[in-house]
């Protein structure tokens, strides 16, 4: 396990945008539903409890993620046939357990993770076939009762330029705020690629379609990878793609370092996707995001409550 020695290293880095747990595409957290519950009524608070404790230890904020989402999550959620009264009762005991537990020690939670297919319509789970789009509204009405400080926020992929996608995520923005429901952001996830990133102008259109809504952006699971190895050229157009989009009022780092980002297990002759290389060096995208912070590149919009100037480590 990772995760220890990996928080610990990362509370004396310069910039400390984020931190994960592991190598490869494991999750990021103990508080994903198939750690968190992983039987019907019987939680497990121990790994995102080393989470929390480091980060208060550390004087960091803590993002915390996710509490409704179709991937991991426990068996016995997707292979039960819910009636809709049953699994909305799962629902809310999940979100009261496991946010009540942490109640005020995340300054912003993922309420509701990736609903959304590319063409903008929602994505086949089990919360959407037995719910359907009310399983939004229960998820936020729920989290915004458990801990009313927290921030809520939608968070997805691919929500970095104007697409059927984003408007979809903000259909979602409007039919929460139209029921009277809290949201406070939307969270865009920004996996992204080097050679094919959205240009400043994509990017400030894609954040003040949502800001215009009301709530604030912050990129959530940032890393941009390059084909492998690493060239002067690619890394010179991964400085240029973190710059155009790390001008949000949050940014989070998918883990700081290349041996532990996710992308060589999942793309194949990709990675180099993070800010430091194997040997503790920096990329120049480092850079590149000490620019975007300094110069306020993409700064567009005020949405809900002041930005968090400080150290914020995901959960």
């Amino acid at each position: 396990m990772h995760l220890p020695s990996s928080l610990l290293f990362l509370a004396s880095l310069p910039l400390g945008m984020a931190a994960g747990k592991g190598k490869g595409n494991g999750p990021k957290t103990g508080l994903d539903w198939l750690f968190a519950e992983p039987a019907h009524g019987q939680f497990n608070f121990t790994e995102g409890d080393i989470v929390t404790s480091l980060a208060r230890e550390n004087g960091m904020y803590l993002r915390c993620h996710a509490l409704v989402w179709h991937s991991q999550l426990a068996p016995w959620v997707e292979s039960t046939e819910w009636t809709p009264e049953e699994l909305r009762q799962v629902v809310v005991d999940h979100i009261t357990n496991v946010m009540g537990h942490y109640k005020g020690q995340c300054y912003a939670w993922d309420v509701v993770n990736e609903a959304l297919n590319e063409d903008g319509t929602y994505r086949e789970s089990v919360f959407y076939n037995v719910l359907g789009e009310d399983f939004l509204k229960l998820a936020f009405e729920t989290a915004s009762k458990v801990d009313p400080k927290a921030k809520l926020y939608y968070n997805d992929y691919n929500l970095e330029w104007p697409s059927a996608k984003t408007e979809g995520a903000q259909r979602i923005v409007k039919l929460l705020k139209d029921d009277g429901i809290r949201i406070d952001g939307v969270g865009l996830q920004a996996h992204l690629v080097a050679e094919d990133h959205p240009t400043l102008d994509q990017h400030i259109d894609a954040i003040k379609g949502f800001t215009k809504l009301g709530v604030e952006v912050a990129l959530t699971e940032l890393d941009i990878r390059l084909q492998t190895p690493a060239t002067p050229e690619n890394l010179e157009l991964q400085k240029q793609a973190y710059k155009n989009v790390c001008g949000c009022i949050g940014v989070t780092i998918w883990d700081f370092y290349d041996p532990f980002s996710w992308v060589p297990f999942v793309f194949e002759g990709e990675g180099a996707a993070l800010l430091w290389f194997e040997d503790f060096s920096k990329h120049p995208a480092y850079d590149g995001v000490v620019e975007a912070l300094t110069n306020r590149t993409t700064g567009v919009g005020k949405g809900k409550g002041k930005a968090k100037r400080a150290t914020i480590w995901s959960a």
